[in-house]
C-alpha cells in the first residue's frame, strides 16, 4: 500500500537512510538511486558561500542527475549544510574532525539548512530550503570522548558529528525548527509540491 500516485516510482537521490525511513514512514513507496556527483567540487565552482543556496544547489544537482539517466520519473534530491556563524561543516571526515566539530559546536547556536528539490527529465520542477537553529550543550572533552566511544561511526555520517534521531539528541539544550528538516528532507512543503501536483493519494 503506497500514497503514490504517479506512473513510474518515485526516485530519491540519496543513500541516507534517515531520509529513506522519513518517507517509509509516510507511506511513501520509491526506490533509492543515489545522485554521482562530486559535491564538493560543485559547491567550490559555483562560487557560493551561503549556506542555505550551497545545499540548493547540490538537492538540485542530484535531483537533475537522477532524473537524466532515469527518464521519466520524478526524483527528489536533498542536501543539508550546517552553518556556525560564516563557517560551514561537512560530513567529518574521521574521528579527528569529529572531535574538531563538536568542540567548535560546543555552547554554541547553530542553523541546519536542509533544501529539497524535485525533477523529472533533467528539468527542475520545484526547489525548498528550510532552517532549524540548535544549540548545543557546552561539553567537555571527557563527555565529547564518551559520546563518540557510544555513537560510533554513525558519526561521520552526519554534518556536525550528530543525529539528532540517535545518541545525538544529548548534545542538545535548545531546538527551533521543524523534525524533518533537523533529519534532512522538509516532508511538509515537499508533500504540498507534491500534492499540488495530483501525485500524493491523500
Amino acid at each position: 500500500m503506497t500514497l503514490w500516485r504517479g506512473k513510474e516510482p518515485l526516485l530519491l537521490a540519496s543513500q541516507s537512510k534517515a531520509r529513506q525511513i522519513l518517507l517509509a514512514n509516510a507511506g511513501i513507496a520509491f526506490e533509492s538511486d543515489p545522485a554521482d556527483i562530486d559535491e564538493r567540487a560543485i559547491q567550490k565552482s559555483s562560487g557560493l558561500s551561503d549556506p542555505g543556496g550551497i545545499a540548493n544547489l547540490l538537492a538540485r544537482e542530484k535531483a537533475r542527475a537522477v532524473s537524466v539517466r532515469r527518464q521519466g520519473h520524478y526524483v527528489i534530491g536533498a542536501d543539508q549544510t550546517l552553518a556556525l556563524g560564516m563557517r560551514t561543516f561537512n560530513k567529518p571526515a574521521g574521528r579527528t574532525q569529529a572531535v574538531e566539530q563538536l568542540r567548535a559546536l560546543s555552547g554554541q547556536r547553530h542553523e541546519l539548512h536542509a533544501a529539497v528539490a524535485v525533477a523529472r527529465d533533467g528539468k527542475l520542477l520545484y526547489d525548498h530550503v528550510s532552517v532549524a537553529r540548535m544549540t548545543m550543550r557546552q561539553l567537555d572533552d571527557a563527555q565529547i570522548e564518551a559520546y563518540l566511544v557510544e555513537a560510533g561511526h554513525a558519526v561521520t555520517s552526519s554534518v556536525g558529528a550528530y543525529q539528532l534521531e540517535g545518541l545525538g539528541v544529548h548534545l542538545f539544550e535548545q531546538i527551533e525548527g521543524d523534525h524533518f528538516t533537523i533529519l534532512g528532507l522538509p516532508l511538509l512543503p515537499l508533500f504540498a509540491f507534491l500534492r499540488g501536483e495530483r501525485l500524493l493519494g491523500v
